[in-house]
């Protein structure tokens, strides 16, 4: 089978090759799937050019590409026969293994080659993986939608885009937020019922005048948490800046649940909102409003993708995210919480709560004494 694959990871020019690759046979359980269309994902691009100085192979040979779509051809043992001939979206092709997308043909668990309904063309069908999926979880972690009102930043992008389109299909009212005319359009017509320019209007003003003082937002789906790299911590600590300065904190979960307060204080204390809005370009009295609509809905569940981690403030970041949380009272209750997500699969989340092997949860190392006798403590 024709296939574009590498052998070393690097720069696309440098390493990627066309050329012929055995074709390769459904095992137990697997389908396989000819490729009409390929959908490409930044995950694709950083696996593949050692992002992060992650050059290790993890195959001798990968054909890149998680998501794309076509026509199952054949099937291994345990799946039903009746499968081939079957228009399909395929999620994950690499995800433990070498076969993606870029190719005439790949392999896939049978789960993870959607059935693709014959309305829709297998352009549609390549992009219904990380951008689609992704915004589907935005939208729904935290349980239905219908009856509220959702507001989503960048309604025009690939995330945007469907998360735009997912809350409306279930029922709430949309608010998008777009920075061109042209972007607006498509916002528009996935849905959205209000768009707002945030280049050239205030964003928390016209939320204000569309649901009305009182009602405010029930959800916000951010897909670009960290763009502005250096202004995220400054952002998270101004808000705490308020909730303390007004006394809108959860005193009882401080106190009962949480350490180092003071110091958490302390540190904010330096982020008055006129402060944070020099930095970040976000109006004060947008921060003061941010918080004070935080303060009055219980449980708040806070949800960030990858833009919070993968750059050089990633660790504050996540930390600044916890320390929000615990000081609105919000983990430890259902509909709360810190909910990192990554792609699919919580990476993060799940290295961050102690999954690694090499640490507890909130990175301690498990061979220092002290955070031994620590935990022990305060688990007996």
């Amino acid at each position: 089978m024709k296939a574009v694959y590498y052998e070393q990871k690097g720069p696309a020019r440098q390493v990627l090759q066309a050329g012929e690759r055995p074709l390769t046979e459904p095992q137990a359980g697997e389908v396989r799937v000819r490729i009409h269309v390929s959908a490409v994902n930044p995950s694709d691009t950083k696996g593949r050019g050692g992002y992060r100085g992650m050059l290790a192979m993890p195959f001798p040979m990968v054909i890149p590409h998680q998501d794309g779509a076509g026509v199952i051809d054949a099937v291994g043992p345990g799946v039903d026969q009746a499968r081939i001939g079957q228009r399909v979206w395929v999620y994950e092709a690499t995800l433990g293994r070498p076969f993606g997308t870029c190719a005439e043909y790949t392999t896939v668990p049978e789960h993870k080659a959607v059935p693709l309904p014959d309305a829709v063309d297998f352009e549609v069908g390549a992009c219904m993986g990380i951008p689609a999926m992704t915004a589907h979880r935005c939208v729904l972690a935290d349980g239905p939608v219908k009856g509220k009102t959702v507001l989503v930043q960048g309604g025009a992008g690939a995330v945007g885009f469907y998360a735009v389109q997912i809350a409306k299909l279930e029922g709430a009212r949309v608010i998008a937020t777009v920075s061109r005319d042209e972007q607006a359009a498509q916002a528009r017509l996935a849905g959205a019922d209000h768009v707002i320019n945030y280049k050239t209007e205030d964003v928390a003003r016209r939320v204000k005048e569309i649901t009305g003082t009182d009602s405010g937002l029930d959800r916000v789906i951010e897909v670009a948490f960290g763009v502005n790299l250096t202004t995220d911590v400054a952002l998270l600590n101004g808000i705490m800046h308020v909730l303390i300065d007004e006394d809108l904190y959860a005193h009882e979960y401080v106190d009962e649940c949480t350490l180092g307060f003071r110091e958490l204080a302390e540190a904010v204390a330096a982020y008055p909102p006129e402060k944070v809005a020099e930095i970040t370009g976000i109006p004060a009295e947008t921060i003061r409003w941010v918080a004070r609509e935080l303060s009055a809905t219980h449980p708040v569940m806070l949800v960030y993708t990858l833009g919070i981690t993968e750059h050089t403030h990633g660790v504050d970041n996540v930390l600044s995210c916890a320390n929000l949380q615990m000081l609105l009272g919000g983990v430890g209750f259902e509909g709360g919480g810190v909910n990192p997500l990554r792609g699919q699969n919580n990476v993060q989340g799940a290295c961050d709560m102690g999954a690694l092997p090499d640490v507890f949860s909130g990175y301690q190392k498990v061979d220092n004494p002290e955070i031994i006798a620590n935990l022990l403590h305060r688990l007996n």
